[in-house]
């Protein structure tokens, strides 16, 4: 026996039979879970199976999002790098440059940022993926930050016009990083200021 339907009406679609819906809570889990692996193991040590156990689900939830650990770090690396770090906006070329030092400080000092940069560094010698990927998530996260502060100076007439951009760069992110993660020394009381005073002062020298 047949049924109508009623003129017009369109038939309902059907969802393809197995098709797969990625959960949004399982691929953060997955993505924590990750994070907790790097800086627990480090990434020659990390496997698709401690990272599923850590996260609470199996295996196949990881392969059906991301096909090797390779690709899931650097998939967390871009998104890193798209979410970026806020443009500070004080009004001064010194006030930007302190705001940013503070935020960048609190981020490298994080138990999981201290521990999965350097490995991931020493990683990125040995692969060029990664080091692709690093690479990029600094050009499109500090790089890009501290470009928008050297612009801003330029047109309040703190830094003159023409400035070479790339050493204004170096002079903005280099120290900070340097400091906090290859020697990874502790930063005394007022060091930031200073060193905010310092970089503006070598950019209005350029």
């Amino acid at each position: 026996m047949t049924t109508s339907r009623p003129q017009g009406e369109q038939p309902r679609r059907r969802a393809p039979a197995g098709a797969a819906v990625l959960r949004e809570d399982v691929t953060e889990a997955i993505r924590a879970a990750v994070f907790g692996e790097l800086a627990s193991v480090g990434y020659a040590r990390m496997s698709i199976e401690g990272i599923a156990r850590r996260a609470g689900v199996g295996k196949t939830a990881v392969y059906r999002r991301w096909r090797s650990k390779l690709h899931l770090v650097l998939d967390l690396v871009s998104a890193i790098a798209v979410q970026g770090l806020p443009a500070p906006d004080t009004g001064s070329l010194e006030g930007d440059l302190r705001l940013l030092y503070e935020v960048t400080s609190r981020a490298l000092r994080h138990p999981v940022a201290s521990q999965i940069i350097p490995d991931l560094q020493a990683e990125a010698a040995r692969n060029p993926e990664i080091a692709e990927a690093l690479q990029k998530a600094l050009r499109e996260g500090q790089h890009g930050v501290a470009s928008g502060i050297v612009r801003a100076a330029v047109e309040r007439g703190e830094i003159r016009s023409g400035a070479d951009e790339d050493l204004a760069l170096d002079l903005v992110s280099g120290p900070l990083y340097w400091r906090s993660v290859v020697v990874r020394a502790d930063l005394p009381k007022g060091y930031l200021g200073r060193l905010a005073e310092a970089t503006a002062a070598g950019l209005r020298a350029l």
